[in-house]
C-alpha cells in the first residue's frame, strides 16, 4: 500500500517503535520538569524569596531547553539512538544528584553556590531541549508525515510534564523527601532509558558501553537513594552551629530543629530562624501578655499562626481564657508541637491542655471535621476550680479562615512569620486586616508581630499604615530579642471604640502582670512604647495590599542593607 500523499487526512498506522519513543519522551518531560520543581523547591528553602526562585529557574530552564534545540542542529544522523540514551542517562544522574550537591555546596561553598544550582539546571534544560528533537528525528523512520511526528512527540511531552507536576504534588511527597524524590525521578528516567536500549537494541552501535553505563548508573542511584537520609543530615549540618536533631519537609515548608551543647533547641523553617530556646520566652511574652494585660474581656482568643503553642502556652495562663482557636497552615508544625518532645517541653504541652480539637481539613465545611480530643487531667494550665479552656486548632490557611468563620474574638495574635515572600505578604496586607476586623470584637485587642522596627524599618512602618488604613487605632511597641535583635510589634483596636493614645495610657499604666511570666515587667512593658529620635519617621506613604505588596519589598531592601 502506498503511502498517504501529504495533503492526506489520513493517520498512519502508529508503530511499536513509535510507542516506544513516545513512551520515552513522556517519562523525559514528566521527570525534567519535577527536577526543575525539586531545584526550584530547594533553592526557595536555601535562598528564601520563594516566587523570584521558581520563576527564575523555571525561565532559565525554558531558555537552555531552546538552548538544546538549536545545539542538536549539530549532530549528526549516524548512531542516534546511542546519543539519545546516554542524554537520558546524564539527565538522570544529574537530576538525582543535584539536590544533594546543592545542600553541600551550599554548606561548604556557599560563596559558589549560585554557580553549582545554576549548573544542574541549565544543563537539565539543555538536555531536555536537545532529547526533543532527537527523539522527533529518530521518529522519522517510523512516522514519515512530519505534522503526525511532531504531533505525537510533543503531544507525549507535554502529558508527561502534567503528569511530572501532578506526582511531583500530591504522591511523591506522601513517601519521599525532596532529595529522596530526586533519586526516585532518576530511577525512572534510567529505567526509560534501559527499555529503549533493550527494544532498539539491533540498532545500537555501543552496546556494551552503554549497558555497563546503565547498570552503573541504575546502582549508583538505587544505592545513593538508601543514603539520603545520612547524606542529607551531613549535608544540613555544615548549615548549621548546633547538631541537628530533627529534619523534615511538608508539602508547605521544610523544618528543622537543633541542639546546643547546652541543651537549648532551635527552630528553624526554611532555613530561617523561628525562635531560640534560650530566649523565646522574651518573645513571646512581648507578643501576649501586654494584649492581654489591656483587655476587657479574654474569654476567647484568636491566635493566627503560633503553632509551636509557645504563645498558646502564654495565653492559658489566664484564667479567664476559655476557648483558644488556633490557626496554622502546616499539619506537620502542630504534630510536632504536640508531641516531640523538645517542643513538648518548650510549650508545656499546651497542645495537649485541656480539650483540644485537631481540625485537619482544609476548608471550613460543617460535618466534615476531623476531631481529635485529648484529656490531660495532668497539665499544668488545669484550672484550680476543675474548669479547662478548650482548645481548637485548624490546619487551614489563615486567609481563608477569617473569610469565612462566624463570631468574634475577644484578643487576636497573629505570630505569622516575616514577610519575606510574596506569599506571606498577603498576611500583612489591607484586605486580609479588613477581614481581621470583622473577627475582633468591639473592645478586643489584637497584635501582630512586625519585623524589626531597626533592620527592617519601612517595613515595620508599612505594617502599622497598613493596619490604620484598614480601620484599626494603632501603637508600635519593640524589645530586644537576643536571638533576632531589636524586634517590633503593632497592637491595635477598632477605630473610634478607642484612641491610640488611649491604647498607649493603657500599658503605660500598668503595675502588674497578673500571671507568671520569666522575662516581662510592667516596667519593660512602659519602656517598650519609646523609641529613639526620629525612628517612626518616614516619608512614605503607601499600604500593603494585595495587588502590591510593598511590604515584601521594604523587607528585602531593609534586611540586605543590615547585612
Amino acid at each position: 500500500m502506498p503511502p498517504p500523499s501529504p495533503h492526506s487526512n489520513e493517520k498512519p498506522a502508529l508503530t511499536t517503535e513509535s510507542l516506544v519513543l513516545y513512551f520515552s519522551m513522556f517519562v523525559m518531560g514528566g521527570c525534567g520538569l519535577a527536577y526543575e520543581y525539586t531545584f526550584s523547591r530547594i533553592a526557595s528553602d536555601l535562598l528564601g524569596n520563594s516566587t523570584r526562585q521558581w520563576a527564575i529557574i523555571i525561565g532559565v530552564m525554558l531558555f537552555f531547553m531552546g538552548v538544546g534545540a538549536d545545539l542538536q542542529k549539530y549532530l549528526k544522523d549516524r548512531r542516534m539512538l546511542d546519543k539519545l540514551i546516554l542524554s537520558e542517562i546524564a539527565l538522570g544522574l544529574l537530576g538525582g544528584f543535584g539536590p544533594i550537591a546543592m545542600l553541600f555546596a551550599y554548606g561548604q561553598w556557599s560563596q559558589h553556590y549560585v554557580m553549582v544550582q545554576y549548573f544542574f539546571i541549565c544543563s537539565i534544560g539543555l538536555l531536555i531541549g536537545l532529547e526533543i528533537p532527537l527523539i522527533t528525528r529518530i521518529n522519522e523512520t517510523y512516522s514519515k508525515e512530519l505534522r503526525f511526528n511532531l504531533a505525537g512527540i510533543l503531544k507525549m511531552d507535554y502529558i508527561g510534564s502534567l503528569c511530572g507536576a501532578l506526582c511531583w504534588i500530591y504522591i511523591l511527597p506522601l513517601f519521599f523527601t525532596m532529595v529522596e524524590m530526586a533519586f526516585v525521578l532518576a530511577l525512572f528516567t534510567v529505567a526509560a532509558a534501559a527499555i529503549t536500549f533493550f527494544y532498539f537494541r539491533r540498532l545500537i552501535h555501543y552496546q556494551l558501553p552503554l549497558v555497563l553505563l546503565l547498570l552503573a548508573s541504575a546502582c549508583g542511584l538505587a544505592y545513593s537513594f538508601t543514603q539520603t537520609k545520612d547524606w542529607t543530615h551531613h549535608a544540613e549540618q555544615y548549615l548549621y552551629r548546633d547538631r541537628i536533631v530533627y529534619s523534615k519537609t511538608s508539602k508547605y515548608q521544610h523544618m528543622l530543629i537543633t541542639e546546643s551543647s547546652a541543651g537549648e533547641i532551635s527552630c528553624y523553617i526554611n532555613g530561617h530562624l523561628q525562635f531560640n530556646g534560650a530566649d523565646e520566652f522574651v518573645y513571646h511574652e512581648n507578643l501576649v501578655h501586654p494584649a492581654m494585660s489591656i483587655a476587657t474581656r479574654k474569654k476567647r482568643v484568636l491566635i493566627l499562626g503560633g503553632g509551636d503553642g509557645l504563645a498558646l502556652r502564654e495565653v492559658l495562663k489566664y484564667p479567664e481564657v476559655e476557648e483558644v482557636t488556633l490557626v496554622d497552615l502546616d499539619p506537620m508544625m502542630t504534630e510536632l508541637a504536640a508531641t516531640n518532645p523538645y517542643f513538648v517541653r518548650m510549650n508545656q504541652g499546651s497542645l495537649s491542655d485541656a480539650k483540644v480539637n485537631i481540625i485537619k481539613n482544609h476548608a471550613l465545611v460543617e460535618g466534615k471535621n476531623e476531631t481529635l480530643v485529648v484529656p490531660n487531667q495532668k497539665s499544668p494550665f488545669q484550672r484550680s476550680e476543675g474548669a479547662v479552656a478548650e482548645i481548637k486548632i485548624l490546619n487551614i490557611d489563615a486567609a481563608k479562615f477569617v473569610e469565612q468563620v462566624a463570631g468574634r474574638f475577644d484578643v487576636i495574635i497573629m505570630d505569622f512569620p516575616d514577610p519575606n515572600s510574596m506569599e506571606l505578604s498577603k498576611l500583612y496586607a489591607r484586605h486580609f486586616y479588613e477581614n481581621v476586623k470583622k473577627r475582633l470584637a468591639v473592645s478586643g485587642v489584637l497584635v501582630q508581630q512586625s519585623t524589626s522596627p531597626i533592620y527592617a524599618r519601612d517595613a515595620f512602618l508599612c505594617i502599622g499604615r497598613t493596619l490604620a488604613a484598614s480601620g484599626f487605632a494603632v501603637i508600635p511597641y519593640h524589645d530586644n530579642v537576643p536571638s533576632f535583635g531589636e524586634w517590633g510589634w503593632w497592637m491595635a483596636v477598632h477605630e473610634g471604640t478607642q484612641s491610640p493614645e488611649k491604647i498607649r495610657n493603657a500599658l503605660a499604666g500598668l503595675d502588674e502582670i497578673t500571671v507568671d511570666t520569666r522575662y516581662l515587667t510592667p516596667e519593660l512593658i512602659h519602656a517598650s512604647l519609646v523609641f529613639g529620635k526620629d525612628q517612626l519617621e518616614s516619608d512614605k506613604e503607601d499600604i500593603n495590599t494585595l495587588i502590591s505588596p510593598q511590604v515584601y519589598k521594604y523587607y528585602l531592601q531593609g534586611w540586605r542593607k543590615s547585612l
